[in-house]
């Protein structure tokens, strides 16, 4: 049986008053301290780490001893293997990448990376959706010359679990305003300035004032110009009592209480492998407008990223009912988890 070690760098602004005691609050903190739970529940010994760099990493091995460490995203230099294999050469060392290429392009050194990673010995490489599953296999495929069989063993697909805890919420319908939430780090893909457009809109079709929320504290790869506009568009509408809402990036179980007083969530994004956003609405009994980005979302609740008219009139859909939108993604949800969990343990054991 496999025995697991999770090893996640220490975000850059770490400050303990706003994190975690293990290291950080971050969607990539979330995302594997539940495959971790997960795998401890059905019996497979696991931990996590948080480092400060690549120079931690011996040291946690070394105390934990475990089969395979899993690095989770892009952060250890390649070279940093070659001392690694020597002072643990039976590991397997897992890089899990948790983007698919559109977002993964931004990243200047992804592809120099991923490619000299899958030189070294003991050292895979793993996909959390499957597009990126079959474009990194391709790549490394014709990079090494590998056989169908070489490249399945050395680029593993290992989707996200997220735990199975779910409210039900029955909205406000009364008050003159709608809490909307488009939450989640701020960066172009996200798509959050169109959305604030269709929300505004469908506000304004409910004879209702908006409340957009965001999280603006967390902005990456360019997102500056978007807060900006996003600010400008509020600032301008400031006279309809539209309201633009930021909220400081917070732990879990605060998140989760946010998430709760929100009456509709929207997600709807040009790039997503699985939105953690998206399934703590979700499991808040909070209705979420997302893309078809999201795998396990249904599609009556996906809306067009490019079309705010179609985001609205989804909007409008799941308002109708939206009891029965969030308990529909819920089941959803559940359904993909459960497939995630058989996976995490096919290739573990």
């Amino acid at each position: 049986m496999a025995r697991v070690l999770f090893i996640l760098k220490r975000r850059e602004d770490f400050n303990s008053a706003v994190h975690t005691k293990i290291g950080l609050t971050t969607g990539l903190y979330n995302s594997a301290s539940y495959v971790n739970d997960m795998l401890v529940d059905r019996g497979v010994e696991s931990e996590m780490a948080v480092v400060v760099d690549n120079n931690d990493i011996d040291r946690e091995v070394a105390a934990y001893r475990p089969t395979h460490v899993m690095i989770e995203a892009l952060w250890v230099v390649p070279d940093k293997f070659n001392i690694l294999q020597k002072l643990h050469p039976n590991v397997t060392w897992i890089i899990r990448l948790h983007s698919e290429m559109p977002f993964m392009a931004g990243e200047g050194i992804a592809m120099d990376w991923v490619g000299d990673y899958s030189s070294m010995r003991n050292v895979v490489i793993a996909c959390n959706a499957p597009r990126m599953l079959r474009e990194v296999r391709n790549y490394l495929r014709i990079r090494n010359q590998w056989s169908a069989e070489q490249t399945a063993q050395r680029v593993m697909y290992l989707p996200n679990f997220y735990p199975q805890r779910y409210e039900t919420k029955q909205p406000d319908r009364e008050k003159n305003v709608i809490d909307i939430s488009c939450f989640g780090a701020i960066r172009p893909l996200k798509n959050h300035l169109v959305q604030a457009h269709a929300a505004i809109d469908f506000a304004e079709t409910l004879g209702k004032k908006l409340r957009f929320h965001v999280n603006a504290g967390r902005i990456e790869m360019k997102g500056e110009p978007v807060v900006n506009n996003l600010r400008g568009l509020f600032q301008q509408l400031a006279e309809r009592g539209h309201e633009l809402i930021n909220h400081e990036w917070s732990p879990r179980e605060e998140f989760l209480a946010l998430c709760a007083t929100m009456d509709l969530g929207m997600q709807v994004s040009f790039s997503e492998t699985f939105n953690i956003v998206a399934a703590d609405l979700i499991s808040q009994g909070v209705p979420v407008v997302g893309s078809t980005e999201i795998p396990w979302m249904t599609a009556g609740c996906c809306a067009d990223p490019t079309n705010s008219e179609d985001m609205v009139a989804k909007l409008i859909r799941v308002w109708e009912d939206p009891v029965a939108f969030a308990a529909v993604n819920q089941t959803a949800l559940t359904s993909y988890t459960n497939e995630t969990a058989k996976i995490w343990l096919e290739q573990l054991t």
